[in-house]
């Protein structure tokens, strides 16, 4: 008999305030924990603006980003909107910021350590957008959302070569990826997703900054 996946789902909300709808969202997935729908819930808290560069305080934020968007554009879909990106410039100085605008609520969706997706998301052309709503329906039953687009191949991931981290370079030692830039090693997994040994729930207590319970 075939052991369920452990579904983790990892709840990247807007900072400071829940507010409604995205309060209620949240009261829904903590109900799916405790009646057992899902198998872990992990709040993250993140501003609605960040700066883009190395020099920002906020480099977990970016670094998700950048990995929600190489998850995005392997599997043929979009995920701006809910992002947005922008500039802003300085009236006093001059100097012009590139910055990243952050969704209210965004879900990172796990079976086991492999990374299922981002929601919401849209297809390319932007006719069809699955949404944190739809993405928590399906949750409620137990079942885990399928993500639009196309499922990438072993050999996508291998082929595309970016560190799911930093997007460094990936050294293939006979199926073990290697980042030399920011040392994540992993692996690729049948649906063409870089996994690392590090569960979603490792990686959240030690890079995450976890919202205290209301």
């Amino acid at each position: 008999m075939m052991t369920a996946p452990t579904r983790t789902i990892v709840a990247h909300v807007r900072a400071p305030l829940l507010l409604e709808p995205v309060d209620s969202q949240i009261e829904t997935l903590r109900a799916c924990e405790s009646e057992g729908a899902i198998d872990d819930l992990l709040l993250r808290s993140w501003p609605k603006e960040v700066t883009r560069s190395e020099a920002s305080p906020h480099q977990e934020v970016l670094e998700a980003y950048e990995r929600f968007e190489s998850w995005a554009d392997r599997r043929g879909v979009s995920i701006r909107p809910p992002f947005r990106e922008r500039t802003s410039t300085s009236q006093v100085t001059g100097e012009t910021r590139e910055l990243l605008v952050t969704p209210l609520l965004c879900l990172e969706v796990y079976a086991d350590d492999e990374f299922v997706g981002v929601f919401p998301h849209s297809e390319a052309d932007g006719e069809e957008t699955y949404t944190t709503d739809e993405a928590i329906a399906t949750l409620r039953t137990g079942e885990l959302p399928t993500p639009l687009g196309e499922e990438p191949t072993v050999e996508t991931a291998a082929n595309d070569g970016a560190c799911p981290e930093c997007g460094g370079s990936l050294v293939d030692g006979q199926g073990l990826y290697a980042c030399a830039e920011c040392e994540w090693v992993g692996t690729a997994t049948a649906t063409g997703e870089f996994a690392a040994y590090e569960t979603p729930a490792v990686e959240s207590e030690r890079r995450g900054r976890v919202l205290e319970s209301r």
